[in-house]
């Protein structure tokens, strides 16, 4: 009697199923459909790079057209700068915009938005000139907290210097380069819930849960004077303000907490200048924005936008139904970095630092010549919502999809993507544009706590409940790397500003470091 064979495996079945779509797509683009006009446009200006062009549509892929823009734009063959290309019908609207992803024929022309005979205007970004690579392995292991570890956050500066919030009433400065202990910053009598790092890496700023904020030099361990006291319940939150708005030499910290208010401190004098109250339940985000806003969340069901300089409100934001658990700004990887930027020089002068900030926030945050701020709220309603404050009180889009409570958001380095993660054990991607879903990334079997995006926002690492982290690769929404090595839940993740490394902290009290 013949063998017979056992039937494929789902796996082997979803596996012979890609090939055959990806073996039909290679050359589905048909030969005779001539050519198509095409005009490049700077998304931030609205500028033209130069005349249309006309383009064989066999020929019009992403990358093909990425050739052509750096040609118009004469940049030599070591500076070509990699662009994303996006068709809107409206210049004027951002909302409706659709990104090439593969060729104008698969985008355009084959779901019968244009045909040949039209002219097709192309908004152009670009992207990070500089690559960061995905991290594959746990470089060190860094014993020294006698609790699980809360949250961890690189210096702006360097991936050389970090610094872990505990709950063993400590927080510690780590040496990444060696893998080993500089400082243990002792004065707090609970749990660090929080700590911060000032944008020009002169102080870290630790939030406990003994109600306190407490200054220290990141140089020599030293505690900057006496604690923060004004909270009357534990600190949630905290922010700095951006570089380019501080009065130099007196810069200003915004805390969160459960007591329902928000203090605004003069962290050289150690006074509370404003203290933001109105919330009704506990202000679980704080953040602070480069127009001069401060944007809170509460569990009250509210976000609210405060003038920083008044302490007025100036709106509140009430769409979600349950607790808002976590808000992101589009610019918070400029205003965390303000002036240090990949390359690595830093200006000699302060005015040179603050032109460099300011710089580095306009170019992030400008769209079709308007400074835009955009705001993504996470609540334990199940959904997210994308706000234009500047502009409307009302959502840009409510963001829907997770099946549990999302507990943390984060926008991309470019502010092009939105991260979030929740108790359903998936990491959702969207366009930060206008809010459209782009994938699920499933791998995780715990809940993921938090994801953090790679400089050059082509990867994002999360940490979850079971024990891992995983690098997810963001042009095809698939898992890049595993990285298993935790002994217990993953709580806090941070992947350094300059991109070469990624910290984690958790349940196993050990700090672990990652690197390529």
């Amino acid at each position: 009697m013949a063998t017979t064979l056992p039937p494929p495996s789902k796996r082997q079945r979803t596996a012979q199923a890609e090939l055959a779509r990806a073996q039909q797509d290679v050359d589905t683009i048909p030969d005779n459909l001539g050519s198509i006009r095409v005009q490049f446009l700077d998304q931030a200006t609205g500028e033209s790079a130069g005349p249309p062009v006309s383009v064989p549509v066999r020929d019009a892929t992403v990358k093909n057209l990425e050739l052509l823009l750096n040609t118009l734009q004469r940049n030599d063959a070591s500076e070509r700068i990699p662009y994303r290309f996006t068709y809107t019908s409206d210049a004027n609207r951002l909302d409706n915009a659709l990104d090439i992803s593969d060729d104008l024929y698969h985008s355009l022309l084959k779901p019968g938005l244009k045909t040949t005979e039209d002219s097709i205007s192309l908004q152009y970004t670009p992207q990070a000139i500089f690559r960061v690579r995905a991290v594959s392995r746990c470089s060190s292991s860094i014993p020294g907290h006698g609790e699980a570890i809360l949250a961890t956050a690189f210096s702006p500066s360097s991936s050389s210097r970090l610094v872990t919030g505990s709950g063993d009433s400590t927080a510690r400065i780590f040496d990444c380069d060696t893998g080993t202990p500089v400082h243990t910053l002792k004065g707090h009598t609970s749990w660090v819930l929080v700590v911060s790092w000032s944008s020009d890496d002169s102080i870290i700023a630790t939030g406990s849960m003994d109600n306190t904020v407490r200054l220290w030099n990141p140089k020599t361990g030293e505690p900057l004077g006496s604690p923060l006291k004004g909270h009357s319940k534990w600190i949630t939150s905290l922010a700095w303000e951006p570089y380019h708005l501080q009065t130099p030499g007196r810069p200003r910290l915004a805390s969160s907490s459960k007591d329902a208010t928000v203090r605004v401190w003069d962290v050289v004098s150690k006074r509370i200048e404003l203290v933001l109250s109105g919330h009704k339940g506990s202000v679980s985000c704080v953040r602070w924005g480069g127009t001069g806003k401060i944007y809170t969340c509460s569990h009250d069901k509210t976000v609210k936008i405060w003038n920083a300089n008044e302490g007025t409100l100036d709106h509140t934001l009430s769409s979600h139904a349950h607790w808002v658990n976590h808000l992101a700004l589009s610019t918070d990887f400029v205003l965390r970095t303000a002036y240090h930027d990949h390359t690595g020089a830093v200006p000699p002068t302060q005015e040179g630092k603050i032109a460099a900030a300011k710089e580095r926030f306009d170019k992030a945050a400008t769209i079709n010549n308007e400074i835009v701020e955009r705001l993504v709220t996470a609540s334990d309603d199940f959904t997210m919502y994308l706000w234009e404050p500047s502009k409307s009180t009302k959502p840009l889009a409510r963001l829907l999809g997770h099946q549990k409570q999302v507990n943390h958001v984060t926008f991309s380095a470019d502010g092009l993507l939105i991260a979030s993660s929740g108790w359903d054990n998936h990491v959702k991607l969207w366009n930060a544009r206008d809010g459209k879903f782009i994938a699920t990334l499933r791998g995780h079997v715990g809940t993921v706590y938090m994801t953090c995006f790679s400089a050059d926002s082509r990867l994002l690492v999360s940490g979850s409940k079971d024990t891992t982290l995983k690098v997810w690769d963001m042009r095809t929404a698939k898992l890049k790397e595993d990285l298993p090595g935790h002994q217990d839940e993953v709580y806090a993740v941070d992947w350094s500003p300059d991109g070469s490394k990624v910290a984690s902290g958790g349940k196993d009290k050990a700090v672990r470091v990652w690197r390529h």
